[in-house]
């Protein structure tokens, strides 16, 4: 086969205008032989080296001339456009456009491409059979021997489905992100290194909340103590989580929190051949206050018809307990002349013996009777207390009376204390009775400054509870009595009789502590109370 007439061998030295002149007389399908000239001018490789690369590559590519009319058009660009190489050799690549593109952005196409510059972006083109694609396309002039625009080289694939790809993933990102934004609780997604990726406003408005510190990470370290400097989390997640939070000067708020983990494949290149999931956690926090506040209001309602219940059965323990106690007293009388008489022998009256035995027995059958009749108290299991709880529900209950008293709360608790095995019931009552006792004695006295503070504190083997009033105080001389069943307390408002403290120091005694009156204290009256933290048997 001859080769054409406007062939351009590799070596030739032909100006930019004869090959041009050439071209102008070539066939269309003599135009590949020209192109492959132009392409191997002044390289070592062999000409259709070039041209089978360009023809086989993957991407349409086409060169026109100054004008945009086609010269050349790789197999590739049939697979895009439909249209063989053979069809739009010599016409315009106008041919393409279609007209939902813009004309402002083929405005600035020429704008770049006259200043002989690149130009890259998308175009919406029509393809043979009048179908439309989303056209990717890069431009590149390429100048004569004057340095005017000779040549186009165009390149471009079609990226209809990256872009409807991109739309879908972009819409569905939107979709989460506006459901999350919207969900009423807070809701974020963290990394293993508790490190927020994704948040919604809810969860924004927590930073307040927590001073600054960011909530996800201060809940998940209360929750989930860490090891180090890192936060091991469940690897199984968790549910249902409760914490509270306690700002000064703030109300509590409590949280219920759940956290469920998810995977995606890790996008980096490392692992194009070895596949890797990276981990993340949605950590959700909803907030229940109203139901805990609810729940707490229940719970200390029921809590105070307990104590109510306790106190009226040992009120009338003690009632009954003190009728034994005045009773008792003429029964033993009688016994006692009863048993002088029987040593008297004969010169005893009959009659008066008698009469005597019958009163005692009678004595003795009542106060047999009232035995039977003080209420029994009622059996708690043993269990590991915070006495932190303890006195906070002590605290909840006696609120009313305080306020209506004008007796203002110091509560100091320890941040954290080691648990007491002890009857809960039991030691509420204790602590009530101490609360009871202080405000008795402020109120009685007239104390113009009435305060009461009650405070725990972390000693060593156990737990110390101060229980302070602003009160007169009570007495040296009274202080080893005061716990007596029946003994007159030595200080203004006290018990002045029954077995209130009495019954304090049985409760402190079955749970293995102490109890006294501090005599250094001298701001009104302190009762000490110490608890061990070590297992112990109770009767």
């Amino acid at each position: 086969m001859e080769r054409p007439d406007c062939f351009v061998p590799a070596q030739s030295c032909m100006t930019l205008e004869e090959v041009v002149a050439r071209l102008e007389r070539c066939a269309p399908e003599e135009v590949v032989g020209v192109v492959e000239g132009l392409l191997a001018s002044g390289h070592g490789l062999p000409p259709r080296v070039f041209v089978e690369t360009t023809d086989q590559s993957s991407v349409a590519i086409s060169i026109t001339d100054a004008k945009a009319n086609i010269l050349y058009a790789n197999r590739a660009f049939q697979d895009v456009t439909g249209y063989a190489p053979s069809e739009v050799i010599g016409r315009n690549e106008s041919l393409l456009s279609y007209r939902t593109t813009p004309v402002e952005i083929y405005r600035d196409m020429w704008s770049q491409l006259s200043n002989h510059r690149p130009w890259h972006g998308r175009l919406v083109n029509r393809r043979k059979d009048g179908s439309r694609y989303l056209a990717e396309l890069t431009i590149s002039p390429i100048l004569d021997g004057n340095g005017a625009n000779a040549y186009f080289v165009g390149i471009h694939r079609d990226v209809t489905a990256m872009y409807r790809l991109q739309q879908q993933v972009a819409g569905q990102k939107a979709l989460i992100e506006t459901v999350i934004d919207l969900t009423p609780v807070a809701t974020v997604v963290v990394d293993v290194d508790c490190k927020v990726l994704l948040d919604n406003h809810e969860y924004k408005k927590l930073h307040s909340l927590f001073g600054g510190v960011e909530p996800a990470k201060a809940v998940l370290g209360s929750l989930f103590p860490p090891r180090g400097s890192r936060i091991e989390l469940p690897a199984g997640g968790f549910a249902a989580q409760e914490f509270v939070v306690e700002r000064s000067g703030g109300p509590i708020r409590w949280f219920s929190c759940s956290g469920t983990w998810f995977d995606e494949a890790d996008p980096n290149s490392d692992n194009f051949f070895e596949p890797a999931r990276r981990s993340y956690m949605l950590l959700v926090m909803e907030e229940i206050t109203e139901h805990k506040r609810r729940q707490e209001e229940q719970r200390i309602g029921a809590l105070r018809m307990l104590l109510a219940e306790g106190e009226l059965k040992q009120s009338l323990r003690e009632t009954i307990n003190g009728a034994i106690y005045q009773l008792q007293e003429p029964v033993n009388l009688v016994d006692a002349a009863l048993k002088l008489l029987e040593r008297r022998g004969s010169n005893d009256p009959v009659a008066l013996s008698g009469v005597l035995r019958e009163a005692l027995q009678a004595g003795q059958r009542a106060i047999a009777r009232l035995q039977e009749n003080i209420p029994q108290e009622s059996q708690e299991s043993t269990a590991p207390l915070n006495l932190n709880e303890i006195l906070r529900d002590v605290l909840s209950v006696s609120t009313s009376a305080l306020l209506a008293a004008g007796v203002s709360v110091v509560w100091r608790p320890a941040a954290v204390l080691p648990a007491i095995p002890g009857r809960a019931t039991a030691l509420r009552t204790m602590f009530k009775q101490l609360v009871d006792n202080a405000l008795a004695a402020m109120v009685s006295a007239r104390s113009p400054q009435r305060e009461l503070r009650v405070i725990t504190e972390v000693v060593p083997d156990g737990v110390r509870v101060l229980i302070e009033d602003t009160g007169p105080g009570i007495a040296e001389a009274f202080r080893h009595k005061i716990f007596e069943p029946f003994y007159r307390i030595g200080r203004p408002g006290g018990r002045h009789a029954g077995m209130g403290l009495a019954l304090v120091q049985e409760v402190v005694a079955r749970h293995s502590g102490l109890i006294r009156v501090d005599p250094a204290y001298g701001d009104g009256c302190r009762f000490e109370v110490f608890f061990p933290s070590g297992p112990r048997e109770f009767e």
